[in-house]
């Protein structure tokens, strides 16, 4: 026989063992002791926060014999014992997720009023009940509304908003909140020492951070750690199982995008991957560290859920970041967690939100846009034209006067500018390099073939060309040429396919 999963085993059997729920649990506590109870509870709130599990703790103190309401659930009576042991026939547990219809409420709503056969109550607990059809819901309402007095109605849900507002009126509602890292660990170490495992301290906090304020979670990840050969679970183990990184990596991938060093954050991200880290786990990571950067060098250090390491470590780093790169970080690396298009190629989500938040551009309205430059109707000679604090040298200079270094330092300028003639060019710019000037054409190196030719297409060379004559005042061509030894030449893909449209974001196939 297999043995109880620990978030079974482990499961609240009282109120005081429910965690960072207090503010339900008083109410609850009042009501039953003071014999104010209502017919119908809505508990609402994240998966693993203890939702079902009070409800059955409200199941068990209503129908505990113990003399004393306040001691209710006492766990030693009868009912009590029935209960934790699943046997309670007056507790009747329902997965709306699988009894969805209306006849499921209606075979429900005709036993409701039937007597209980052992305790005082009929407790009905409906799980997930945003899942009923709304045929089922109205077919509830009635029920719901003017119960028989020996029934108790508790639903939980995780999405309030499905559940039809003439329910939620019928019912007393309780929200359930993420619980707070702290709170975790110490439960998961009260778990530990009874369990007699043998845990490095380390662990415990990575298991409260990847369960995101999920109890069950968290507890069914040390219940997949202690089944490990291993006498002692360690950290380097428990990030391996977990395929996640440890949190000096967020941090030196973030010095990275500080020091704007491209090659040592390429690096980073391609020795993850061959160390068998989920790339969309490292990208919540991120996200998660850079929201941290945020709040810091916002003043609001206190809302960060960090150990005082990692904190001296942030403090360090946020302010040397403007929150304007920190805010297009974030969003770069929460699209690539939640990108699950690029199987074939795991570190590219990755790369692309790397290389984004390395040359991210600032938000286009707040920049001051230069009107193109208006081509004359005769070859009159050109009307001056006041020219802002530090642009570029005047529209109609001869050509050879753009040096490659002006092309290079106003590369950023020119990705921004592109954005305003077609949405799609910067990501074609971002992916290229500016290699040399002749004369009036300016070299442009493109890592793979694809990249290359869909750049070298007549509207896209176009709209490259008036980018860099809006930035830099000069009428330029573009060239567009395969670079370097290690410029890779896809197979033959669809050009309008994933694969091309993936490589024309800036991805590169792994070695």
């Amino acid at each position: 026989m297999a043995d109880q999963a620990l978030y079974r085993k482990w499961r609240p059997a009282a109120f005081d063992e429910v965690v960072g729920q207090e503010h339900v649990v008083q109410t609850i506590r009042h009501a039953l002791a003071s014999g104010r109870t209502a017919h119908a509870y809505l508990f609402s709130g994240p998966r693993g926060t203890g939702k079902t599990s009070t409800a059955r703790l409200v199941a068990k103190a209503l129908n505990c014999t113990h003399p004393d309401p306040a001691q209710r659930p006492d766990n030693t009576c009868r009912n009590c014992v029935a209960v934790n042991e699943g046997r309670f026939l007056d507790l009747i547990e329902i997965d709306a997720a699988s009894n969805t219809g209306v006849d499921n409420i209606r075979d429900l709503r005709d036993k409701v009023n039937f007597s209980p056969s052992e305790g005082q109550y009929k407790v009905y607990i409906i799980d997930e009940v945003h899942m009923l059809s709304m045929g089922a819901f109205n077919a509830l309402l009635k029920t719901l509304e003017e119960p028989p007095p020996h029934a108790v109605f508790i639903l939980a849900t995780t999405e309030t908003h499905k559940v039809p507002a003439t329910v939620l009126s019928r019912c007393q509602r309780h929200n359930f909140r993420r619980i707070p890292t702290a709170e975790m660990v110490a439960r998961l170490q009260s778990i530990v020492s009874r369990e007699g495992l043998q845990v490095e301290p380390a662990v415990l906090d990575v298991l409260a951070r990847q369960a995101t304020g999920s109890m069950r979670d968290a507890i069914s990840l040390l219940d997949q750690l202690a089944a490990s050969p291993d006498e002692m679970v360690t950290l380097d183990a428990t990030l391996k199982v977990l395929g996640t990184a440890g949190g000096q990596a967020a941090q030196d991938l973030a010095e990275a995008l500080a020091e704007q060093d491209a090659a040592r954050g390429m690096d980073a991200i391609n020795a993850l991957m061959d160390d068998g880290v989920d790339s969309r786990q490292f990208a919540r990571q991120m996200v998660d560290y850079l929201r941290g950067l945020m709040l810091v060098r916002m003043g609001n250090a206190r809302l960060v859920d960090a150990g005082a390491e990692t904190m001296k470590a942030m403090q360090q780093q946020a302010g040397r970041f403007e929150v304007g790169a920190l805010l297009r970080a974030i969003k770069a690396f929460n699209a690539a967690a939640n990108d699950s298009r690029s199987g074939w190629l795991a570190q590219l989500p990755l790369e692309l939100a790397f290389v984004d938040s390395l040359r991210g551009d600032p938000d286009p309205a707040a920049r001051v846009e230069t009107p193109p430059i208006r081509k004359a109707a005769s070859p009159a000679a050109p009307m001056a034209t006041a020219s802002p604090p530090g642009a570029p040298p005047p529209a109609n200079r001869p050509p050879g006067v753009v040096q490659l270094g002006q092309v290079a330092s106003n590369w950023n300028d020119v990705v921004a500018a592109s954005r305003r003639v077609h949405p799609n060019l910067p990501a074609l710019l971002a992916a290229c390099q500016p290699l040399g000037v002749e004369g009036d054409v300016v070299t442009l190196g493109f890592r793979n073939e694809v990249l290359r030719s869909k750049a070298d297409g007549e509207q896209n060379r176009q709209g490259i060309e008036q980018s860099l004559g809006q930035v830099l005042g000069a009428a330029l061509h573009v060239k567009c040429v395969l670079h370097s030894a290690e410029a890779v030449q896809l197979p033959d893909v669809d050009s309008d396919g994933p694969v091309a449209e993936a490589f024309r974001l800036g991805g590169r196939p792994r070695k």
